[in-house]
C-alpha cells in the first residue's frame, strides 16, 4: 500500500487533490470542454489502477473544469488518427479504453461522478462507469457514437446502461445519440440526485466525505458484489464491444464522419 497525495503523484493530464481520504480527479481541458486524447485516457486507466493499493484515498470524485465534464474523444487529437489505423491499432485502441473502465470497476473506492454542462461520448461512459452520479440541472448526457458512424456499444455501454436505466431507455439512447436530459437522467435513474448549476461538485464532495467515514473495507465488498453478480461479466462485454467498435473505426461512415466535422457539414451516412 503507498499514498497518493504530495508531490510524489503529479498527472500531467488531469488535476488531482486528496483531502480528507477524497480524491478529486478534475479534467482540465476547459476551453475544448474537457475532451480525452490517447495520453489522457491511459493515464485515466493507470490512475484508477493505483487506487487499488492507495492507502490514504477512500473516496473518488471525478468531475471536470469550466462548467463541463468531458466532451468525449478529442475528434483532431483521437478520431482523426482512429481514421487512418489498421484494425490492429484500432483494437489496441478500444481495448485500452475499456481498461479505463475495468480499472475504475476493479479500484475498491467508491467513485462519484459530479456532472455539470456536457457529459457526451466517453465522458458519458465515465460517469456510467462510476458508482454514484450527481448531475447539474442543465446538463446533458449523450452516448452519441452513432452519430459519428459507430456502434452504440463502447466500453460496456450495451452491458452497464440498461442496468441502470432499463433496456429500452437505454436502446433508445443508445441508437439516436441524442442528449438525456438531467431530468429525465434523474427520473430514469442514472443521476442520483440533481444540484443546482454550479453547486455539482460540492454535492458529490459532500457525499464523498460522508462514505469516507464509513467502513470502507465493507464498501469495497459491496462495491465487488454490486459488479460481480452479472450474468454476463463485464470483461466478456468489454471484450466484445472492443471488437465490434474497432470493426466500426473501419468503416466509411465513420470516417464521413470525421469530414463532415472538419467541414462543419453534417454527416450523411451511406451504412457502409
Amino acid at each position: 500500500m503507498y499514498e497518493l497525495k504530495g508531490a510524489e503523484f503529479q498527472p500531467e493530464h488531469f488535476n488531482w487533490t486528496v483531502e480528507e481520504r477524497v480524491a478529486t480527479i478534475t479534467l482540465n481541458r476547459p476551453e475544448r470542454k474537457n475532451p480525452l486524447t490517447f495520453e489522457s485516457y491511459a493515464e485515466l486507466r493507470d490512475t484508477f489502477h493505483k487506487l487499488q493499493f492507495a492507502s490514504d484515498v477512500k473516496v473518488i470524485v471525478i468531475t471536470g473544469a469550466g462548467g463541463n465534464f468531458c466532451s468525449g474523444g478529442d475528434v483532431h487529437e483521437i478520431i482523426g488518427p482512429l481514421t487512418k489505423m489498421d484494425m490492429r491499432g484500432l483494437l489496441a485502441f478500444t481495448r485500452m479504453t475499456g481498461d479505463l473502465v475495468k480499472e475504475m470497476r476493479n479500484c475498491p473506492q467508491p467513485i462519484i461522478a459530479a456532472v455539470e454542462g456536457i457529459c457526451v461520448g466517453a465522458g458519458a461512459i465515465i460517469a456510467m462507469a462510476s458508482d454514484l452520479r450527481y448531475g447539474s440541472r442543465d446538463c446533458k448526457t449523450a452516448f452519441l457514437f452513432t452519430r459519428v458512424g459507430l456502434a452504440g456499444c463502447d466500453m460496456g455501454a450495451c452491458a452497464i446502461l440498461p442496468r441502470i436505466i432499463g433496456q429500452g431507455r437505454a436502446s433508445e439512447l443508445l441508437y439516436t445519440g441524442r442528449s438525456m436530459s438531467a431530468e429525465e437522467g434523474r427520473a430514469w435513474g442514472f443521476f442520483n440526485a440533481l444540484a443546482p448549476v454550479g453547486a455539482t461538485l460540492e454535492k458529490a464532495i459532500d457525499t464523498a466525505r460522508r462514505l469516507a467515514l464509513g467502513p470502507t473495507f465493507a464498501h469495497a465488498v459491496t462495491k465487488k458484489c454490486l459488479h460481480q453478480e452479472w450474468d454476463v461479466s463485464i470483461e466478456q462485454a468489454l471484450e466484445i464491444e472492443a471488437e465490434a467498435q474497432a470493426i466500426c473505426m473501419q468503416t466509411e461512415d465513420f470516417k464521413r464522419a470525421y469530414d463532415a466535422f472538419v467541414n462543419k457539414q453534417k454527416p450523411v451516412f451511406e451504412g457502409n
